[in-house]
């Protein structure tokens, strides 16, 4: 199994993530091959909160041009973490409410 650092890898902020984080949900930038067991697990060790529930979702890279010549930035992984009621807040959050 993987370690923790390499399946979390960057909190995602965005305008909808952060209005998330008043119902408990936050919002991750994963490793493509991880799976939802293996996301809880991460998570439940990093920040030492319980997790309620995992939705994953596969994002495709855009497509981007210099000039004549077309590339794609990569695909990417994005986890949305809800916290059970009783578990405290993930700290690096709590400034950016």
């Amino acid at each position: 199994m993987k370690a923790a650092q390499d399946i979390i890898l960057k909190p995602v902020i965005t305008e909808r993530s952060m209005d998330d984080l008043q119902a408990g949900k936050y919002t991750f930038k994963v490793a493509t091959d991880a799976n939802k067991t293996e996301i809880k697990k991460a998570v439940e060790q990093l920040f030492n909160v319980k997790v309620a529930k995992v939705n994953t979702l596969n994002c495709n890279g855009k497509t981007k041009r210099v000039g004549r010549y077309v590339g794609k930035t990569s695909d990417w992984k994005k986890a949305i973490i809800t916290l059970t009621e009783d578990s405290n807040a993930i700290e690096f959050f709590e400034g950016m409410v």
